[in-house]
């Protein structure tokens, strides 16, 4: 049996004169979970939806479960479940009365259905709502309910555009929860997500870029590319400071998070003393000056640089 449910190679589409996705090549093992994330127009959902045979590629090849997306589409249908950024669930109708409707869509037998329905219910922890119509439903608990039609009729891969967007952190670690307990079920999990702790629970990691990868590897092995060591302060003056610390020896770049500054060093015992005395000549104070651990974000941003900066 193949070790891989997912191959891509050179899987390239375009629009017209744009590129959305560019040779893109692609191994998903069978029972992990892969996190694809990247800016807005990056092309995550053109590559979803071409792993999901909904588009044919312009160039290249791709194979999901085994089966060809433009010879053998119909095969792969059967086997995944598909969750757009915009799942269409109808409002009019019913918890339960969704779940009978996807059911009946992928002909899910009236006696296999019952039970099914059942699980799901539970699984999702929406027992009790069964009755309320879907409009009804917060944020957090459409998504559950989505996910829950997406999974009627039991899919080996699961693919999952942004499926947490909109939704309070609450909900969110519900989802990704439920998301947890089908990876132990061994179910193939391929998301995608503008969100970097969500990154952080993936077994690997793809950055996309302008439609390229710019790299494939676990959460950590991504973080420990990043250069340097990292220092975080909170100066009373954001863009002076970011100024004054740039072109300081050993100072290798610096990024703003919110009211915070995270400036990658060569080595930070070395250069902490500078910076601090750099800061005070200008007359900036700084509160909490900590050597830190990056975190994806920081590395995303740090790679994108680099690719930007290489052209």
């Amino acid at each position: 049996m193949n070790e891989y449910v997912i191959e891509t190679d050179n899987l390239t589409k375009r629009f017209k004169q744009v590129t959305a996705v560019d040779g893109l090549d692609l191994r998903i093992r069978r029972g992990e979970i892969f996190g694809l994330l990247g800016p807005d127009g990056a092309g995550k959902t053109t590559t979803i939806r071409v792993l999901c045979a909904i588009m044919e590629p312009t160039e290249g090849s791709v194979r999901v479960a085994g089966f060809d997306t433009v010879r053998e589409s119909e095969e792969i249908k059967k086997r995944i479940g598909y969750m757009p950024q915009q799942f269409s669930l109808y409002g009019d109708l019913t918890v339960l009365e969704n779940l009978i409707f996807f059911a009946d869509i992928f002909g899910v037998e009236r006696g296999e259905r019952e039970k099914r329905i059942a699980r799901l219910l539970e699984f999702a922890r929406m027992t009790k709502f069964k009755k309320r119509r879907a409009a009804h439903l917060s944020g957090g608990m459409q998504k559950k309910l989505a996910l829950a039609c997406t999974l009627i009729h039991q899919p080996q891969i699961l693919f999952l555009d942004e499926p947490t967007t909109g939704v309070d952190p609450v909900s969110r670690r519900e989802f990704w929860d439920i998301l947890t307990e089908l990876h132990l079920q061994g179910v193939t999990l391929f998301v995608s997500t503008p969100y970097m702790d969500e990154a952080e629970r993936c077994s690997r990691v793809g950055l996309m870029f302008e439609g390229g990868l710019i790299i494939c590897d676990a959460p950590e092995r991504i973080k420990s590319l990043v250069e340097g060591d990292l220092l975080e302060l909170r100066p009373d003056r954001l863009r002076e400071a970011a100024r004054a610390i740039g072109g300081l020896p050993g100072v290798l770049e610096v990024q703003t998070y919110g009211d915070l500054l995270h400036v990658f060093v060569d080595d930070a015992q070395r250069r902490i003393q500078t910076i601090q005395e750099v800061l005070s000549e200008a007359g900036i104070s700084v509160r909490g000056l900590r050597q830190t651990r990056p975190r994806m974000e920081e590395a995303f941003i740090s790679l994108i640089r680099k690719r930007i900066e290489g052209r």
